[in-house]
């Protein structure tokens, strides 16, 4: 599955290594097409890529942590 989502994320999430943690919890690639962060905001566009699962998973994690999450294109094929 492969899908594109704009982070927004505030606050103490602007240390977290967020896209890391992506990857290493949770098999998920992310490529970064533009991004903005500055000291107290930050948004970042990127293609999640995974099996359909992981990608549910990592997004899920990412709004209980407390980043807001918007779907910006998707699709249903796996890899």
């Amino acid at each position: 599955m492969k899908v594109i989502v704009k982070l927004w994320y505030e606050g103490a999430l602007i240390g977290e290594p967020i896209i890391a943690k992506l990857a290493g919890n949770y098999g998920v690639t992310a490529n970064i097409k533009r991004a903005n962060v500055e000291d107290d905001l930050g948004w970042i566009l990127c293609t999640l890529e995974g099996d359909g699962n992981s990608v549910a998973a990592a997004t899920d994690w990412l709004i209980s942590i407390g980043v807001e999450v918007e779907m910006v294109e998707g699709d249903n094929d796996t890899q």
